[in-house]
């Protein structure tokens, strides 16, 4: 079965009147031969690409939850093939292909193996595919059993839920990191910074460490989620207020990058907001400077504001804009018109490598107990944090400029 994902470019040429239905990025589900039918009904691997093509009706508007959804499909269905089960088999068969299934996949070959979680994400998607392939009058009966269960939510109030039993345990959640101490969080920042423990330098020669300890600063001191931060424009940085204050200062977030599609306000103080204006008019500025990046299909930046700009000569407003749009963005000067760059100018978005490379570097010269860090784990860092009164922000004096990107 062959996976592809969708993409529109060039669509005039395919000989159809209009272009087709189906967002960008969609995971297509396609058989080896290439046939979507036989004797006009619908194959298995096209009714999938059917269900994965209303997940963002049905509440997953993530293209990765489409690209997890279709992997877990795409392996289930060429398990089956290989055994002779058909996908819409009766539920007596299915149900024996989930038994087969979760030994092959919790304690079969160590390449097929998965982890309690992910064989857990695997039972999620089968079953919501089967309950709606039932619905749509595909299959009969969904192959798994259900329990009640009462649960207790955050509010207070208990009610009750389906458990599917063919998941499984997994670990506890207090037996899991969540998140770093303050400790480990000085100890990051210093090796972030190219210093070592006490934060002197270590003769460590890696780069863009002003950029690396700006970023991660502020993740920690603003609680943004890895998306959120990474593709944060230079002009939706808050300017800094000013005198120094004790009280934060806000910082919206785009609902194009946040969780959900959901705009919000976060805050971040002093410091971290003073360590990224100290990297904007620094190494930022140097990188961009010059730079002749232009991106595949860029989107020319022009009079930039803390709120909007003009792009390709339309005006736009930052909160609009998606991540895919966002890391195409060329500035007035030149360069991305993201936050984090390369030095060359052109946009930073691998987090994940910078704080596993950082953890490693802690664990071989420092902290042998040092955790693998990655960007969520820096969401979840809390020091200190208190309540603040309603007026208490109005306090803060805060210039309304953008920050210059060069």
């Amino acid at each position: 079965m062959i996976l592809h994902h969708y993409d529109s470019k060039g669509w005039e040429g395919w000989d159809i009147r209009a272009v087709p239905l189906i967002p960008d990025g969609m995971p297509i589900l396609v058989d080896d031969d290439l046939r979507f039918e036989d004797r006009n009904v619908c194959r298995p691997a096209t009714v999938m690409s059917r269900w994965l093509r209303e997940l963002p009706v049905s509440g997953a508007s993530s293209p990765r939850t489409w690209q997890a959804y279709a992997a877990v499909l795409k392996g289930w269905a060429e398990f089956l093939a290989a055994r002779g089960v058909d996908v819409f088999a009766d539920r007596c068969d299915l149900r024996d292909a989930v038994s087969v299934y979760a030994e092959h996949r919790l304690s079969g070959p160590l390449n097929a193996r998965l982890r309690p979680a992910s064989w857990n994400l695997v039972v999620k998607t089968l079953s919501a595919f089967y309950q709606w392939a039932a619905g749509e009058g595909h299959v009969a009966a969904v192959p798994f059993t259900y329990a009640p269960r009462s649960v207790i939510r955050p509010d207070g109030m208990r009610v009750q839920v389906a458990k599917n039993l063919a998941t499984v345990r997994t670990g506890n959640a207090h037996a899991t990191r969540k998140y770093l101490e303050p400790p480990y969080v000085e100890l990051l920042m210093n090796a972030l910074e190219g210093n070592d423990a006490t934060g002197a330098r270590d003769g460590f020669r890696g780069r863009e460490t002003g950029r690396n300890a700006a970023m991660i600063g502020l993740a920690l001191a603003s609680g943004l989620r890895a998306r959120e931060f990474t593709y944060l424009t230079v002009y939706e940085v808050p300017a800094l207020p000013v005198r120094r204050s004790e009280v934060p200062v806000r910082l919206p977030v785009s609902p194009p990058t946040a969780k959900g599609g959901r705009g919000r306000f976060s805050w971040v103080d002093y410091d971290a907001l003073a360590r990224v204006h100290g990297y904007v008019d620094l190494e930022r500025a140097v990188s961009v400077e010059g730079s002749r990046w232009r991106p595949t299909e860029a989107l020319q930046v022009e009079a930039p504001t803390y709120d909007g700009a003009r792009i390709n000569g339309v005006s736009r407003r930052w909160h609009t804009l998606t991540s895919e749009e966002r890391v195409r963005l060329v500035a007035p000067g030149g360069g991305s018109a993201l936050l984090a760059v390369q030095a060359g100018g052109e946009p930073f978005v691998d987090w994940s490598t910078v704080l596993a490379r950082t953890s490693a570097r802690i664990q071989e010269r420092y902290e042998p107990g040092f955790p693998h860090v990655h960007p969520h784990m820096t969401r979840h860092y809390v020091d200190g944090w208190i309540m603040w009164p309603a007026d208490a922000f109005s306090l803060v004096e805060v210039v309304r400029e953008p920050v210059p990107a060069t």
